[in-house]
């Protein structure tokens, strides 16, 4: 990974993630009455509690709407929910302001031109590896791993990495 991305990582007190194809694999899915299905990776859950247990918070913006994310969001802890905004900008803006952080203490990981608007205003942008390739052109990382296959543990890894935590964690389950 690159010192710039590192640099840009150390800054991070909050992580915007997008669903559809960042926490999953951006399959839809529906039964014959219309109800929803998603599929979430462990590893990604993990990551989140993680950064959260560390003080970095957690939020989520995406374009639809699914109580399927209010509960999967729940169960991990993360507190800050912006669903139904296929426009997400004032998602963003309304998060600023519930947080009082700065946009470039805030990381954003997505997968399609959608995700943009906010990955041009963050400190740190980031794609998975399956994006749409004008998503990937225009952020400061891209992951291995693609949307709902462990992209956002990697990165969740790589900013706790950056701040000199992930060591002291992982080694604190040998314990």
């Amino acid at each position: 990974m690159t010192t710039v991305a590192t640099d840009k990582a150390r800054l991070v007190r909050l992580l915007i993630v997008d669903i559809d194809g960042v926490l999953t694999d951006g399959g839809l899915q529906f039964d014959n009455q219309g109800e929803e299905y998603k599929t979430f990776n462990s590893l990604d859950g993990h990551g989140i509690r993680m950064l959260l247990e560390c003080g970095i918070e957690v939020a989520v913006i995406t374009g639809r709407q699914s109580k399927i994310v209010v509960h999967r969001m729940g169960d991990l802890g993360v507190r800050h929910i912006y669903q139904g905004n296929r426009d997400k900008r004032p998602a963003f803006e309304q998060l600023l302001e519930d947080t009082g952080l700065a946009a470039d203490q805030i990381a954003y990981i997505g997968d399609d031109l959608p995700d943009l608007p906010i990955m041009q205003r963050v400190g740190f942008a980031v794609a998975v590896q399956n994006a749409h390739a004008f998503v990937k052109q225009h952020c400061d990382l891209v992951t291995s791993a693609g949307g709902g296959h462990g992209a956002v543990r990697e990165l969740t890894d790589f900013i706790l990495q950056s701040q000199g935590m992930l060591d002291a964690l992982q080694q604190s389950y040998l314990e």
